[in-house]
């Protein structure tokens, strides 16, 4: 058995047999075990919880470059959720360019764009600060007070 490796996907492996060349492709398929956590109460759609959530394990770098995915049907059959659901938060991914999908063999963590992912933690920090800002003008808390207060959590004391 001769063995040669295309790719880090992929595998090919030639067997010869009394004048009978078998080619077979064996996809290597780690199953990303992605610990998601769905709420139905949640006021935000299931796809973008799940997209949200893939997001974040890429950008934390839990998830590598070329890591597989779990196919749409399993990730819903784990989720006990519709395929339709599952296909668009992948589409989603895909769109934003989180990950590649090619057709027959799976979707795929694509390789990340640094300037992209800067972009995607400037946008969560804008967010959580906008949160901050209006639970604080509850409170009648001033610019100032803000700013000692990211001050003292910054610096760890």
């Amino acid at each position: 058995m001769i063995f040669f490796p295309v790719r880090k996907i992929f595998s090919l492996y030639i067997d010869i047999r009394i004048h009978n060349v078998y080619i077979k492709y064996i996809q290597y398929i780690k199953e990303a075990k992605l610990n998601l956590i769905i709420s139905n109460s949640s006021g935000q759609p299931i796809y973008e919880q799940i997209a949200s959530q893939i997001k974040d394990k890429i950008i934390s770098g839990e998830l590598k470059e070329e890591d597989p995915l779990p196919s749409m049907r399993m990730l819903a059959k784990e989720l006990r959720i519709s395929v339709i659901t599952t296909k668009r938060a992948y589409e989603e991914l895909e769109r934003e360019g989180f990950i590649i999908s090619l057709t027959g063999k799976g979707s795929f963590v694509a390789g990340k764009n640094l300037d992209f992912i800067r972009e995607e933690h400037l946008r969560k920090i804008d967010q959580k600060m906008q949160e901050i800002i209006d639970l604080s003008t509850g409170c009648n808390l001033t610019l100032e007070d803000l700013q000692e207060m990211l001050e003292i959590i910054y610096k760890g004391e």
